[in-house]
């Protein structure tokens, strides 16, 4: 298994992305100076309009700059020809893809055209290549299946598997999760991060993942609108801050103690909680989605006892004991 070596593929040096209309130059961010190492897994993380996908586009040759280098494994990627570029990066954008008529092998298999000649005929080499890809994404067995017909998880996999038989050291991916289910995200989050690791490529992606982000990024570029980038190690970022900051509402906090955003409740009621810790989390957890706000034990305020399979309800009433959290809910409502 491969490590970090801190040996730069992209550097981006006092880079300004935005656009140009006619002669006047829109910058929406500026000053942007980072690098990603090899064997690196980076998350661009950021709120919606802060210019994620336009520099995802900007890095990839995509878009011009509006002042500012970006090089590649030491060659500036605006100077490169096309097939030079596709050599050192591959990209994945967000964008569904809908190519009837074509198998799973023939999709991963155009990640080979910059290794290919004039015909794009593969090689047994190329075919090796192919296999290889699509087996580390878990797509081993599927080359006769149709693309169309898969799964979004699936089809994600295979994109991803274009992506590393193209065989460039960096790949850069735009919201690879965005219309996969939860487990499906989480598998995706996990793939990549094993496939840096594992390969020695450099990935670099942008996602809403807040939560994921935190658990697989090697680092995070964070990203903020008319604000400075920030990057870090995901703790790095959550100790000094940013990350809270960036992510502020009145609606929710970000808990630094274990990582979580949390949901802020108007409450109209107070109780006390003790008892085993799992059966005590996730009793906490219903009670604040009710309007009531767990405190320190004290005189006058109800306190619930919850272990084994019950909930005991120490009131002035007296005590009454609850089979589950919603009959405990049930029963609090009723409280005086």
């Amino acid at each position: 298994m491969s490590e970090i070596q801190y040996q730069s593929i992209l550097t981006v040096s006092d880079v300004a992305i935005g656009y140009k209309n006619k002669n006047t130059l829109l910058p929406i961010a500026e000053n942007i100076s980072l690098e990603i190492y090899k064997g690196e897994m980076v998350c661009l993380l950021g709120p919606n309009g802060c210019g994620k996908s336009t520099l995802i586009r900007t890095l990839a040759g995509m878009q011009l700059t509006l002042g500012g280098t970006i090089t590649i494994d030491g060659d500036d990627i605006h100077t490169m020809n096309l097939e030079s570029l596709a050599k050192k990066m591959s990209v994945v954008l967000t964008d569904g893809v809908n190519v009837p008529n074509m198998t799973v092998f023939d999709i991963v298999a155009l990640g080979r055209y910059p290794h290919t000649n004039w015909f794009g005929t593969l090689s047994k080499t190329d075919a090796e290549v192919v296999h290889s890809a699509m087996q580390k994404v878990g797509l081993e067995g599927f080359d006769n299946r149709d693309f169309q017909q898969l799964s979004d998880g699936e089809k994600q996999r295979a994109m991803i598997a274009k992506a590393l038989a193209q065989d460039t050291p960096f790949i850069m991916l735009d919201e690879p999760t965005a219309h996969l289910d939860l487990p499906n995200r989480v598998e995706v989050m996990r793939l990549l991060k094993t496939l840096a690791r594992t390969t020695y490529k450099s990935i670099l992606l942008s996602t809403h993942e807040l939560d994921l982000a935190l658990q697989v990024s090697d680092r995070i570029w964070l990203m903020q609108k008319d604000k400075p980038m920030q990057c870090g190690t995901p703790e790095d970022l959550v100790l000094n801050g940013s990350f809270e900051r960036a992510f502020k509402k009145q609606s929710f906090d970000f808990d630094i103690s274990n990582g979580l955003f949390k949901i802020n409740y108007d409450y109209y009621k107070k109780i006390s909680v003790s008892g085993d810790a799992v059966r005590t989390f996730w009793t906490i957890r219903a009670l604040h989605r009710h309007g009531i706000a767990v405190c320190e034990a004290q005189e006058g305020i109800p306190h619930i006892i919850a272990s084994n399979d019950v909930w005991t309800i120490v009131s002035g009433q007296g005590n009454q004991q609850c089979q589950s959290i919603f009959e405990l809910l049930s029963a609090l409502s009723a409280l005086k």
